[in-house]
């Protein structure tokens, strides 16, 4: 993650040692400023127009998609400290203790953004191909609930080596904040390769495989019945959308796992460490890490404002905060009919809410 661009050995080579170009840093930091905004300000919305309506507790998609909120919410909190970072030449200088703490906070929302993400498709799936299936069977919000808490205590786990090993070193008169596994027999740079292979499986190639699967699946289940989706104005609408969620995180998140994957083949021995390897970390691993964080001001749109029903409440909420008189936000679900064809057929959702009606509603 941010503080894994090299480790304390890789810092240790004097020969590599130099000052990165201060317009870059600059540049980074005021991105992750950015970020930071956008996905407080994206996330918060989420949140709120959920609490509001106790949305997320009538359906698991939409406790998926609030906890998904959460999570981002609280990853970008993390941001403004990365950012300090990179603008003092990857100088910490907020101690050891909070280079644990922001650490830890920072894999272990990451890791929950991802399963969520992955969560959120499989219901998706599962919720469509029942529907077509003329199945009446729902996952139920209590069993949502327990897929929550097994999330979110797999991400607990999952980022616990950042809890442990994350420490701040001394290179070059400067104090680091860096993943420093313990030195016994020289297998401090095997262990640091080996939780980087966990990242790389379990943050990127395992969940990008379900999503892809789960959205094809859907694809195909859409294209094959013989309902209103046949259309080809409909499929190409639902294909985009589905093409868009699946582009979005494998382009947000392949430049910063592609680096770590190197850096994994390095401290495995694989390959040797070269001044290129050097580069790319100081120069280009910032900036794949800004397009993986973007990833959570993306979240919000492309998993609840991109709703209609979710952009209709939340204009109403804008207009309530514009005018006095309006004091009331119609709710989000539960009384809105399903939108019928001009054949008279209810709509298939693109975003399937087991128990919501309103989800059967156009993009």
């Amino acid at each position: 993650f941010v503080n894994d661009r090299l480790s304390a050995s890789d810092f240790g080579r004097s020969d590599f040692v130099g000052d990165g170009a201060a317009v870059v840093r600059i540049t980074i930091s005021a991105i992750y400023s950015l970020v930071c905004a956008l996905g407080l300000i994206g996330n918060l919305l989420v949140l709120y127009l959920m609490k509001t309506k106790h949305v997320w507790r009538k359906s698991s998609i939409n406790l998926f998609v609030t906890c998904l909120a959460l999570t981002d919410f609280q990853f970008v909190l993390t941001l403004p400290f990365w950012a300090v970072e990179n603008a003092l030449d990857f100088t910490w200088p907020f101690g050891k203790a909070m280079c644990k703490i922001v650490s830890y906070v920072t894999a272990m929302n990451m890791y929950a953004s991802v399963f969520f993400l992955t969560a959120m498709s499989v219901a998706r799936y599962w919720s469509l191909a029942s529907a077509l299936k003329g199945r009446r069977r729902r996952t139920h919000c209590c069993s949502a609930r327990c897929i929550s808490l097994i999330i979110w205590f797999a991400a607990v786990s999952a980022a616990l080596p950042h809890a442990v090993f994350s420490t701040t070193a001394t290179v070059s008169g400067e104090d680091l904040c860096l993943v420093k596994f313990p030195e016994a027999n020289g297998t401090a740079q095997f262990w640091l390769g080996l939780y980087h292979s966990q990242k790389v499986l379990l943050g990127f190639v395992v969940p990008l495989a379900i999503i892809s699967a789960c959205y094809l699946l859907l694809l195909r289940f859409i294209i094959s019945k013989n309902i209103n989706t046949s259309s080809a104005k409909r499929r190409a609408k639902v294909t985009r959308s589905v093409t868009i969620v699946v582009l979005s995180f494998f382009l947000c998140w392949l430049p910063n796992q592609a680096l770590t994957a190197w850096g994994i083949l390095i401290k495995l021995n694989v390959v040797p460490f070269t001044y290129d390897y050097y580069t790319m970390q100081v120069y280009v691993f910032p900036v794949s890490v800004c397009l993986a964080h973007s990833n959570s001001c993306l979240n919000p749109i492309l998993y609840c404002l991109m709703r209609r029903e979710f952009r209709k409440a939340l204009k109403i909420l804008f207009w309530r905060m514009a005018s006095p008189t309006l004091t009331t936000i119609r709710p989000i679900t539960a009384t809105t009919k399903p939108e019928m064809d001009e054949q008279g057929q209810v709509l298939v959702p693109i975003n399937p809410e087991e128990q919501t009606p309103s989800a059967f509603s156009k993009l």
